[in-house]
């Protein structure tokens, strides 16, 4: 069996997001047959995403039948070439349109979610006022400095952190005007040394000021998750965030409604407090992905003070949080993939 029958037997495997095999998409980079084993390299670009194993599996399946094994290695050139964070495979913005939505919770479980599946994660509070990523994940571990003054980043739960938190007192507010926001940001996520990450997840502050369009002018954004309540005042301020990002034509991932449907512990009676349904109507209406809803649990208040991500845990709120970690990480292969399909059409330039 040689390459070309591989090839075949490849064209059998369709990537169920792009309505196509993964052979005329272009998502088979190489294939080398070595006797009875075959190396795939394949253009897949969201690690430990469950899409994206899937398709890995059915690789391996469609191979073995074939009485080949496979030998499977995943790389994806979305043309971005950025030197910015160049060890990281995807940047991930969490943002809401205002306070109060649970922003940060969202952060801190979707980076504690992707590295609990395996993923070599960071997390980056970009929340420069009012920095609380730290407490969420019980880090009182501050970071180190290199010799030549670059940080190195502490580690809980097998997620990389970095905030202004470690470098301001606890109680100290920080007032700052715009020109020195953009310099911690810069300075933050460029003289940090993050390593090889398959995930940089940044919680930004709420609203559409200085630090988003920071991000948004220097940091390349794999795509933006947008946290919303379902109350109607919430998803109105959730639109004019994703307009921001529509106007930086930045990707958006997709819908988060948090403090959805609260169960009574008491009686097991459902309250609708905030509403019901306004964030995924909110991305039926805007015509984005509707990544899952987060139930209204004073657990994920419990575990936001006490360090313990709440989607580490046994419960239907961390079930929740699982399975919108499953969500983002699918959209993110969905638009990895889709870049690299475009870029591989598109003429090149002369």
């Amino acid at each position: 069996m040689d390459e070309a029958d591989v090839r075949e037997l490849l064209a059998g495997v369709r990537d169920p997001d792009l309505d196509a095999d993964i052979v005329s998409l272009g998502l088979v980079n190489s294939i080398e047959v070595d006797g009875e084993v075959a190396r795939v390299s394949l253009a897949l670009g969201a690690p430990y995403s469950p899409g994206e194993t899937a398709i890995a599996d059915r690789v391996r399946e469609v191979l073995g039948d074939a009485g080949l094994e496979a030998d499977l290695s995943a790389r994806v050139d979305d043309g971005s070439g950025d030197d910015v964070l160049p060890g990281v495979s995807n940047v991930i913005a969490v943002a809401s349109g205002k306070g109060g939505v649970g922003k940060s919770t969202v952060a801190v479980n979707l980076a504690a979610g992707l590295a609990d599946r395996g993923a070599r994660v960071g997390l980056f509070d970009a929340d420069v006022y009012g920095p609380n990523v730290p407490r969420m994940v019980a880090a009182d571990q501050h970071p180190n400095a290199t010799a030549d003054e670059t940080l190195i980043p502490p580690e809980q739960f097998g997620v990389k952190l970095m905030s202004m938190a470690f470098l301001v007192g606890e109680d100290d507010p920080v007032i700052w005007r715009g020109p020195m926001v953009h310099k911690v940001i810069t300075q933050l996520t460029e003289d940090v040394e993050w390593g090889q990450l398959d995930y940089l997840i940044l919680d930004l502050p709420p609203g559409t000021g200085d630090t988003q369009l920071t991000v948004l002018q220097t940091i390349p954004l794999t795509g933006a998750v947008v946290v919303t309540t379902p109350q109607q005042v919430a998803v109105d301020d959730a639109r004019k965030g994703l307009r921001m990002f529509g106007r930086h034509d930045a990707t958006v991932l997709g819908i988060v409604e948090n403090m959805s449907t609260f169960v009574c512990p008491d009686c097991g009676g459902e309250h609708d407090i905030f509403g019901a349904g306004g964030g995924e109507a909110f991305a039926d209406d805007v015509d984005m992905p509707f990544l899952g809803s987060i139930p209204l649990d004073p657990a994920v208040r419990a575990g936001g003070d006490a360090g313990e991500p709440a989607v580490l845990g046994d419960s239907e709120v961390g079930d929740a949080f699982r399975s919108v970690t499953d969500a983002v990480a699918d959209m993110v292969g969905v638009v990895r993939r889709r870049a690299h399909l475009r870029d591989a059409t598109e003429p090149a330039e002369h």
